[in-house]
């Protein structure tokens, strides 16, 4: 039997315009106690790139960049069992309240789900019609796990970029 494992409270700036949601943190990340904390993840960099600065490598202030551009961070997924890092290895998730996030922040504009698993776990939780003024996207994962769908690092910033959109 594998281990329960349970994300990280939300990243939440006071008025956030983006909420990207991840579905659980990698084994790596939960170590370090840190969003995308694996250096390979594309997170951090797609993001630094989007808004065309250099990397940040301290993880504190790379909150607290995400958090000045409006941006706030969670998982689709509260607590799990999982072995390993892969999505795939998932089960009996139980969701985090995004609809609470949603209602105490009428600023937010969008929900970017980083990859499938995010957006499906959203998608299979929570109704979109209880989301009015949110809209709900599903974006490339960026993720080092190569996948079925796996796009290269441009690529993803270029479906990134709408982020942008909404901030």
């Amino acid at each position: 039997m594998c281990e329960k494992v349970v994300s990280f409270p939300p990243v939440l700036p006071e008025h956030p315009k983006v909420l990207i949601l991840g579905s659980m943190p990698s084994v790596q990340s939960l170590e370090k106690q840190q969003y995308y904390g694996n250096p390979r993840n594309h997170f951090w960099p797609i993001l630094f790139e989007l808004f065309g600065v250099e990397e940040i490598k301290e993880y504190d202030k790379r909150i607290e960049f995400a958090k000045q551009h409006g941006i706030a961070l969670w998982d689709t997924i509260a607590a799990c069992y999982r072995e390993g890092s892969l999505d795939a290895s998932i089960s009996d998730e139980e969701p985090n309240d995004i609809l609470g996030i949603v209602k105490n922040y009428p600023t937010l504009r969008l929900i970017a789900c980083n990859g499938t698993k995010a957006y499906e776990t959203f998608q299979k939780n929570f109704d979109t019609k209880e989301l009015e003024q949110v809209h709900v996207m599903k974006m490339p994962s960026t993720s080092p796990i190569p996948g079925r769908y796996t796009k290269t690092f441009a690529e993803k910033v270029q479906a990134w970029r709408e982020i942008l959109n909404h901030i």
